[in-house]
Order: C-alpha cells, then sequence, then structure tokens
C-alpha cells in the first residue's frame, strides 16, 4: 500500500517498505523485520515462536490499532493518508465474536477494506460459541474413560481449549511444550491463565486426562500414543461445520470453534465499515467478492497472487 506522498507499507508480508505491519503471530502473517507496527504481544510471541529475539513493536502516526477479535495480541490496522485523509481499513485476519477469554473485533469505519475471507460462503454458518462450548464439555464428560488428545493451533485455538478444560470433568490437563511456549507469553502479558502441565516422556496419561496439542493426528508420535493409551483424537475449526472433516483430518471426532467470521459475520463486517471499496483475501475471495458487490451494493475484488499492491491489477 503506498500512500499519495509515496510513503509505503507492507502488511503481513515481505518487501520494501518504510513501515511493516504484523496483524498477528501466525507464521503465515509474519515474514521478519526488526521493528515491526503491531501489539507488544505480537512481537512477543513473534520472538517465542522463532526462538530468537522479539522484533520491536512500534507505533506510526498514520496507523491505528484496534483487537482483532482473532488470537491474542492481534490487530486490525486502519492506515489515514495525510495528504488525502482516505482512509484503508487492513483486517488481518480476524473474529467478531467473543470467545472465552477474547473480546471480538468492532468495526471501525473506512474508505477502503481489505478484509480476509476464510469461510467467505454461504455454506460457513457457525453455531454460537456458548452452543459448540457445550458440545465440547458434553463430549469431555461422556469420555472419560479414556484420555483425550485436543488439536488447535498453538496460539490461537489452543489456548482456548484449555479454558474449556478449565470447566470440565477432566482430572488432569497436560499441553505440549509449543502450546506452554505460546500460552506463557500470553499470560505475562494478559490478566488470563490457562490451565495444563508440560506433557513429557515422564507423563503417564490415563482415564480422565487431556492434552491439548498441535499438529496432526496422523504424525508418528500420536499414532503411538493412541496404541498405547486408547486415546481419543478430537479437531475443532470451522471446516469442521463439513461432516468429512474428521475423515480428511483423520480425527475421533469433530466440533466447530474457529476463530474466523462465519460468511453472515463477514457481511455484517463490510456492512458496518460502510467503505467505498472492499478487496478481498484468503479463502474464497472471488465469491465473498461477488455477494459484497450483489448483496450490499459495495463494489468489490479480490486481490490476486504476487499483486504487489492495491493498485496491480
Amino acid at each position: 500500500m503506498t500512500f499519495a506522498g509515496g510513503e509505503r507499507f507492507v502488511a503481513d508480508g515481505s518487501g520494501d517498505a518504510d513501515a511493516t505491519l504484523v496483524s498477528h503471530a501466525h507464521g503465515d502473517h509474519y515474514a521478519s523485520g526488526s521493528a515491526v507496527v503491531a501489539s507488544e504481544l505480537t512481537a512477543a510471541l513473534l520472538g517465542a515462536r522463532r526462538d530468537g529475539a522479539a522484533p520491536t513493536a512500534v507505533d506510526h502516526p498514520a496507523v491505528e490499532l484496534f483487537p482483532a477479535g482473532h488470537v491474542a495480541g492481534s490487530r486490525a490496522m486502519r492506515l489515514t493518508d495525510p495528504e488525502t485523509g482516505r482512509r484503508y481499513l487492513y483486517t488481518g485476519d480476524c473474529s467478531t465474536r467473543d470467545r472465552l477469554h477474547l473480546d471480538g473485533f468492532e468495526p471501525v469505519d473506512a474508505d477502503v477494506l481489505i478484509v480476509e475471507t476464510t469461510y467467505g460462503k454461504p455454506e460457513y454458518r457457525f453455531p454460537s460459541t456458548e452452543e459448540s462450548v457445550a458440545g465440547v464439555r458434553s463430549w469431555l464428560a461422556a469420555t472419560t474413560d479414556r484420555p483425550v488428545l485436543l488439536f488447535g493451533y498453538a496460539l490461537g485455538r489452543a489456548q482456548k481449549l484449555q479454558r474449556v478444560l478449565a470447566d470440565s470433568p477432566r482430572e488432569r490437563v497436560f499441553v505440549t511444550d509449543a502450546v506452554a511456549d505460546v500460552s506463557d507469553v500470553i499470560e505475562r502479558h494478559r490478566d488470563v491463565s490457562f490451565p495444563g502441565d508440560r506433557y513429557g516422556d515422564d507423563v503417564d496419561l490415563g482415564p480422565g486426562d487431556a492434552l491439548v496439542c498441535s499438529g496432526s493426528p496422523r504424525s508418528p508420535w500420536v499414532e503411538s500414543l493412541v496404541e498405547s493409551t486408547g486415546a481419543v483424537t478430537a479437531g475443532f475449526s470451522g471446516w469442521a461445520v463439513d461432516d468429512s472433516f474428521v475423515y480428511r483430518r483423520g480425527f475421533d471426532e469433530g466440533f466447530v470453534l474457529t476463530d474466523h467470521c462465519d460468511y453472515d459475520e463477514l457481511l455484517a463486517l463490510v456492512a458496518a465499515v460502510d467503505p467505498e471499496q472492499v478487496y478481498t483475501q484468503h479463502g474464497f475471495a472471488d465469491a465473498f467478492a461477488t455477494a459484497v458487490t450483489s448483496e450490499l451494493g459495495v463494489p468489490a475484488q479480490s486481490l490476486k497472487r504476487n499483486q504487489a499492491t492495491l493498485d496491480d491489477f
């Protein structure tokens, strides 16, 4: 994105820029840089997840940060061109619904909206978080005769699963090192705690135990653990709205629990921002751009792979 005066910004990517914006600390949204426009928590998480020095979180006079509701520390960013007054809102990944320890994103006005569209098709309409969590807790209560392995991203769903387990009948909760490293950073920056001891070779999983982990249930160590303990696996994602989710990913159970907006929430987000132009990215970008134009009457088009600026079409 380039302002009228030539100042250039890169959001969640790499390239020559006067300022690098990082919406959150997932690996696919960060390239490199010693200083980034981001929340302090995002900068700290980037350091922890890359086993190196954290980049410095800096401010920029043209950039406002707003909690994006995606994962801890995530931020949407509104850039205002000082010469034209034009306002650009970049959401990164976001969620407008409140979930456990996270508040949802509250949309702000902008002239141009760049929005993620991971679930930008009508078939992706999700139950409320309360309904999803109730289903998870019922399943946890019904399977106390076996250990359970709960899979979610180390940053994001894993912490939510830890919070769900805090009010479940599970006697012991464990987390892998990857999850613990992230949760520890969040606890140091936020007034929140996540239950769970680090899982290691000295732990024998048994009935009533739960292990929160990231990765795939088809990995050799998970398959070995399931075979030796009789554990049940569960995956958590917006994709679980599709019954084929458990078979494609290799889980025993699947639950809808996501850190993104569903289709209706995306449309409501666009309407609340009330932009003159919308650009869509990730997921069903083309389909959602068409929906925005047809249902809301707002000009919209998807960003293309390798597109360098908003003007590159």
